[in-house]
């Protein structure tokens, strides 16, 4: 009797030990499998970074640190400069993320605190399909529809009322500057929204109510408590849309002129890194000119490593703010 009872103590031992080496394996195996996707991701950006920098490097070494402020894109005499493009892709994304911001900002306020549940369902689909249309797509109807609109009703009506100002002179054509910003605007403004959304979905109903129940107003609760409760994931959505419009080619390139000047004039027509890459990648005829469109290529990569560093330092400080 002893014995048995020994004998079946041993052997449940011994069982949970085989499945506790097991458990530790396989912890293991997760562990290496999580490591090597992290490093994977690493790897892919050390490698893409080197590759730009290998194949930029004749243009490196012609241009140098001029090659940032020099406005000159000439593919005859081989003189390229990136600031054209540069400031095109500044100006249409500062122009976006000051319509999208606050219009998803107000879309997510109102389908998480005003709109009846269908209602909020319904637009959050539409939002949903928007957020799915090919940037092609809205390159096409940018330049079939919105830039004649633009060319015919809103530049000449800015012009009229704020032609004083530099930013709304010259000919109103529809295609330019401004174009391009509101057609980024519309393709990044899904995604700020419906990440708005969800930010706002995730604040603690207690934490409403009790507002409510002091006496406070629909926008008191909203201001003092909705939004500083999701400021952190506010920012972060500002950001993704940033990121988004920095580097989106197609839809800028069918609406925004193509040309490489600087101009003080939003209807002028212009031009940014990626609808550059876009349109001169296959003209690319000499190794100088590849080159110099490779390195704006780099120049792309590193603003959109500076931005997502941006990021993560103010959504640091907001963190330690809170705390």
């Amino acid at each position: 009797m002893n014995g048995s009872v020994a004998g079946q103590a041993a052997g449940a031992t011994g069982e949970f030990a085989g499945r506790q080496r097991r458990q530790r394996l396989l912890d293991l195996g997760f562990k290496s499998l999580t490591q090597a996707s992290a490093t994977l991701v690493l790897a892919c950006m050390a490698g893409i970074l080197l590759s730009l920098l290998v194949r930029s490097w004749p243009s490196l070494q012609r241009f140098g640190a001029g090659f940032l402020w020099s406005s000159q894109w000439d593919p005859v005499t081989e003189e390229f400069g990136a600031a054209a493009a540069i400031f095109g892709s500044i100006v249409s994304t500062v122009i976006a993320m000051a319509l999208a911001v606050p219009l998803g900002l107000a879309i997510a306020l109102f389908l998480v605190e005003l709109a009846p549940r269908p209602v909020s369902r319904l637009v959050s689909y539409a939002i949903e399909l928007l957020a799915a249309i090919p940037s092609i797509i809205y390159g096409m109807w940018g330049l079939f529809v919105f830039a004649p609109f633009m060319g015919s009703h809103i530049e000449p009506a800015l012009q009229s009322w704020l032609g004083f100002l530099p930013l709304f002179r010259g000919p109103p054509i529809g295609i330019g500057m401004l174009s391009a910003g509101v057609i980024l605007a519309l393709m990044i403004l899904p995604f700020v929204s419906a990440v708005m959304r969800d930010v706002f979905g995730m604040v603690p109903a207690v934490l409403k109510e009790a507002a409510y129940g002091m006496g406070s107003t629909t926008w008191e609760v909203t201001r003092k408590v909705t939004v500083p409760f999701a400021v952190q994931g506010l920012v972060g959505a500002g950001f993704l849309g940033l990121a988004r419009a920095i580097g989106e080619t197609m839809a800028v390139t069918f609406v925004i002129g193509n040309s490489q000047s600087i101009s003080a004039s939003l209807f002028a027509p212009a031009n940014t890194i990626p609808s550059t890459l876009a349109n001169e990648f296959t003209e690319a005829t000499t190794p100088l000119y590849l080159s110099a469109l490779v390195e704006l290529g780099l120049v792309l990569f590193l603003i959109t490593f500076l931005i997502q560093l941006a990021a993560q330092f103010w959504l640091g400080r907001l963190a330690r703010g809170r705390r």
